[in-house]
Order: C-alpha cells, then sequence, then structure tokens
C-alpha cells in the first residue's frame, strides 16, 4: 500500500510556507506560524481528520496576516492534492455534522477535480482576539483553489465566534476523514468520467 504522504514548499517575496502531511497519520499536528488561533485551527484538522500535519510558516506579518494565511491554505491544498495521487480506491465524497455548545457547523466535500468554496457563515463578530475572522474564508478559498475539491460550510447556528470556528475546522477534518478513506469494495476511481 503507497504511502500517502506529500511535501510541498512555497517561497514568494511575501511568505516561505512548508506543509509535510500524511494522510494515514494518527492525528499529530507541529504547527509553526505567526496565526497561533490558526494553529489552534489546523490541530482541528489533523486530530478529528486523523491526519499528520508539519506545517512552518513566515510572513509579511508587518503587514498584517492576510498573505500568511492565506498562503498556508494554498500550500495546504497543494499538498493534499499531492498526496491523495490519482484517487483510486478513495470514498471521494464527506461529511460532518460538529457541535460545540450553542454552535453546530456542516461541512461536506467532493475530490472532484473542480474547485468550488461555498462559504454561509456568519461570525457575531469581526475578530477572535486579534486574529481578523474574515481570514478564515481566505485560506479555506486557498485549499480549495489548489486541492481542487469542491466544499460547502454551513454555520447553522452559534453565538459564540471562536465556537463556530472550532466546528467547521473540526467538521472539515472529519469530512476529508471520509473523503480519503479508502474504500474496500474498489480500488478504482470513483466517476463514471475515469477521471477526477
Amino acid at each position: 500500500m503507497n504511502a500517502r504522504t506529500a511535501r510541498v514548499q512555497r517561497d514568494t517575496q511575501e511568505t516561505q510556507i512548508t506543509v509535510d502531511i500524511n494522510l494515514d497519520g494518527s492525528g499529530q499536528a507541529r504547527l509553526e506560524t505567526p496565526a497561533p488561533f490558526l494553529n489552534h485551527m489546523i490541530d482541528q484538522i489533523a486530530r478529528h481528520g486523523l491526519i499528520d500535519l508539519s506545517i512552518t510558516a513566515v510572513g509579511d506579518t508587518d503587514i498584517d496576516l492576510h498573505h500568511t494565511v492565506e498562503d498556508i491554505g494554498i500550500t495546504l491544498g497543494q499538498a493534499l492534492m499531492k498526496a491523495v495521487g490519482d484517487k483510486k480506491g478513495i470514498r471521494r465524497y464527506g461529511h460532518a455534522y460538529v457541535p460545540l455548545d450553542e454552535a453546530l457547523s456542516r461541512v461536506v466535500l467532493d475530490l472532484s477535480g473542480r474547485p468550488g468554496l461555498e462559504w454561509f457563515v456568519d461570525f457575531p463578530r469581526a475578530r477572535i482576539g486579534d486574529f481578523d475572522v474574515d481570514l478564515l474564508r481566505e485560506f479555506f478559498q486557498g485549499m480549495v483553489n489548489h486541492s481542487l475539491l469542491t466544499l460547502h460550510v454551513d454555520a447553522l447556528r452559534g453565538r459564540n465566534a471562536h465556537h463556530i470556528a472550532e466546528t467547521i475546522f473540526k467538521a472539515f477534518g472529519r469530512a476529508l476523514r471520509a473523503a480519503v478513506e479508502r474504500d474496500p469494495r474498489s480500488d478504482a476511481i470513483p466517476s463514471t468520467k475515469g477521471t477526477l
């Protein structure tokens, strides 16, 4: 059975990002970025997706976190696409509902080969600590564009912005885990087109 791992390094004039991913891991994360709240969120993807992730990032944070957060998403998306490979024998689709106290989110994804993000999330405030919540959509948009997956994110309810964000990332981890899982009944590409 082939290891489903990848390493991607992305260097621009704004950021330097390295991502290592193991889709068949145990949920371990080593995250060294200048965005502690994003580290906490990505740790949820690893833990609930049983994906091992190592991410190091530096960027032009003297401006703000926008470029760094977006480029982490881009690089993670590239690593995910590389690790998934030809998609033979995977389940392809995944979904999860995750609650956290009053918050509840639903994430549905398709490793379709077609990038698309449907984001229905209203945060009750603009910042969580000093983290701009608009950057969470930018993170997922970058990842979707470069992993070529279709992603629907619905924050169904919630009053606490931190809880809402955490349910989204936990649900994404669980949905991704389901989608990349090997299907014991098939080693084919799960598409009538024969390609994804």
